[in-house]
């Protein structure tokens, strides 16, 4: 399965314009039990994500599973921001997400500013 570190993850070419890895400078890791071929690995640096998730937690992302409030996603933006949050609420016109970093704001995106949002469907701990 690919696997990137969430802090590289926001670098150009990293994913294509659906939420599937690209491009290089990816690594891999073993992890035969996700039936999704396009699921792929971050890999969480620091402190920032406690406790939710620690320094070197890996996360399993995957871009066909269906997303629902409550759950803890990757966005990328328009812009090429990359970022990890809890979807509370989709509408037609925004999303609202919950920020697991005490230091960010929540906030409400455009859906026309979001490009994709993959869900994450396992995490070590």
């Amino acid at each position: 399965m690919p696997l990137i570190g969430l802090t590289e993850a926001g670098a150009g070419g990293r994913f294509d314009d659906n939420g599937f890895p690209s491009g290089e400078g990816w690594d891999a890791i073993p992890f035969p039990a996700v039936e999704d071929t396009h699921a792929y690995a971050l890999e969480i640096t620091g402190d920032s994500l406690l406790p939710t998730y620690r320094d070197s937690t890996h996360i399993i992302v995957s871009p066909a599973a269906p997303i629902r409030r409550g759950d803890r996603v990757i966005v990328k933006t328009r812009s090429g921001e990359v970022m990890l949050r809890e979807l509370k609420r989709k509408t037609a016109k925004t999303l609202e997400l919950k920020s697991l970093d005490s230091e960010q704001a929540d906030g409400i995106l455009a859906v026309e500013d979001v490009l994709w949002v993959a869900r994450i469907v396992w995490a070590s701990q």
